[in-house]
């Protein structure tokens, strides 16, 4: 372990921890570029917003499983092309406004319309019109049966927004949810307070404040000083030992849907051979990556899938560890030994601690890793939005996110029709059968095709006060719902 960080946490073990039983302080790694879920990739903004600010039709809970919310039940359609959902009564956003169909035909609306920049538009593209034959009734109706519809509601980006209010989500959201947004002082927190007027069962926390702390040792210094009540996606595994030993705290390690990625960009020369990109598969020890650099915390992945999905098929052994075939695989494209390859790393520490464990790899195998930290607002705008690199380490939380293989623009830009032929047919199957049948198809392709190295499976660690009860032990999604934490009594 780190010798500053032993001081830090040695000095920090006499501090008590915090006693405030209806309020929370709950760390986060990143700070979100704004709060409006449907104008952004940020998984952090899901992790404040998502059930606690905003709602859906429907949401995902702890299990990954899609239950109502605003819709209070719904039914569907033989063909599957049509959705009922019945809304709750009596539901209003924290200004006051009310919900109902017409919200839902905006909201809709919102994420479909040309100029939109929800992160997810490819959730609402099979959607032909949003129908309300009564406030209390939305009926959806979809151009073609869409596997996975009704999940893809659940999403931080289809969460349902205010006329009213929408505009300015960014800066101070409005929602329905049983928290309303009281403050933020950037670079430092966001503080949320309980709806006295929420339409649902209350939560029995009166306040709660999201405070982001993205280097690891200060992250465990604060659990360890009881600053932070919890930190459920906690950065520093290499503590685990003596957090496990310390009875005020709960240890639990979980799963999530992050798919860690050494993301190439196709659009860039050697990236766009293929034999390079398998060349990177093979020149990479993915347990070893896992042990350098997440203190053996995760799980190696094959392709863009993780073990808890269903259809999930495992596929680590197609580029299994081999210097020697990468360097063959390198030579053959005309890769010359020292050959620079960039890569951009994001704040977390499964980039930058996995960077230097990629390079070492790299460099047996004759390649020369550029090591490029940057901040998450210039990631988000240099890599995500302008594909201006050649390399990142990245951790995609979206769920069963097989789509993004499939659009037009992304950023690592991969283009193969094969691809898109694939998914077209699994959105368009029915029978759960061929679904998963073509779950499986589709993470082949991907495979075989590595348009990304696939790495590993982000693992869910989480730290908290031994007296909480109600946090997620996995995350099925991006969010930190705390609807339902509370401190024993």
């Amino acid at each position: 372990m780190n010798r500053m960080l032993v001081a830090v946490l040695a000095a920090a073990l006499a501090a008590p921890a915090a006693q405030a039983q209806d309020r929370l302080s709950l760390g986060m790694v990143l700070e979100p570029p704004h709060l409006d879920p449907t104008a952004g990739a940020a998984a952090a903004i899901r992790e404040v917003t998502y059930a606690n600010i905003f709602e859906g039709l429907v949401r995902i809970d702890a299990a990954g499983q899609v239950r109502p919310a605003l819709a209070r039940d719904w039914t569907v359609s033989p063909d599957g092309l049509t959705y009922t959902f019945h809304l709750q009564d009596g539901v209003r956003f924290h200004d006051g406004a009310a919900f109902d169909c017409e919200t839902v035909r905006f909201s809709i609306g919102r994420a479909m319309a040309p100029d939109s920049v929800n992160a997810q538009k490819g959730l609402f593209a099979p959607i032909a019109r949003t129908d309300c034959p009564d406030p209390a009734t939305a009926v959806i109706t979809l151009h073609r049966p869409t596997a996975g519809f009704l999940f893809g509601m659940g999403w931080g980006d289809a969460v349902m927004v205010s006329p009213g209010t929408a505009a300015g989500n960014k800066v101070t959201p409005v929602g329905t949810g049983p928290f309303r947004f009281q403050r933020w002082v950037k670079s430092d927190r966001v503080e949320l307070v309980r709806n006295p007027a929420y339409w649902g069962t209350p939560p029995r926390l009166a306040a709660v404040t999201f405070r982001f702390i993205s280097d690891p040792a200060a992250a465990a210094a604060a659990v360890m000083a009881g600053d932070i009540d919890a930190f459920p996606n906690f950065p520093a595994p290499e503590t685990l030992d003596r957090l496990r030993a310390d009875r005020r705290f709960t240890v639990v390690v979980g799963t999530t849907e992050g798919k860690t990625l050494l993301a190439l960009n196709e659009a860039r020369k050697p990236f766009d051979d293929i034999r390079v990109r398998r060349a990177l598969a093979h020149a990479i020890d993915r347990q070893a990556l896992i042990e350098g650099a997440m203190s053996g915390v995760g799980t190696p992945i094959g392709s863009h899938y993780v073990p808890t999905d269903p259809g999930y098929v495992d596929l680590t052994g197609a580029y299994p560890y081999d210097p020697a075939r990468a360097r063959a695989l390198l030579a053959e494209a005309g890769v010359r030994p020292g050959t620079t390859i960039e890569i951009r790393l994001p704040p977390p520490a499964y980039a930058r601690r996995g960077g230097e464990v990629i390079a070492a790899f790299l460099e047996q195998v004759g390649l020369t890793a550029k090591l490029v930290p940057v901040e998450w607002a210039q990631w988000l705008d240099g890599v995500f939005r302008k594909a201006e690199y050649d390399a990142t380490i990245i951790s995609h939380t979206e769920p069963r996110d097989l789509d993004i293989y499939a659009r037009d623009s992304y950023y690592f830009n991969y283009r193969s029709e094969a691809y898109r032929a694939l998914f077209r047919q699994y959105q368009e199957a029915i029978d759960p059968g061929r679904q998963l049948d073509l779950v499986g198809q589709l993470q082949r392709r991907l495979s075989e095709d590595q348009p990304n190295v696939f790495l590993f499976a982000l693992a869910k660690v989480g730290v908290w006060n031994a007296k909480l009860r109600g946090l997620w032990a996995n995350s099925p999604i991006p969010a930190n719902d705390v609807t339902g934490v509370s401190w024993a009594e």
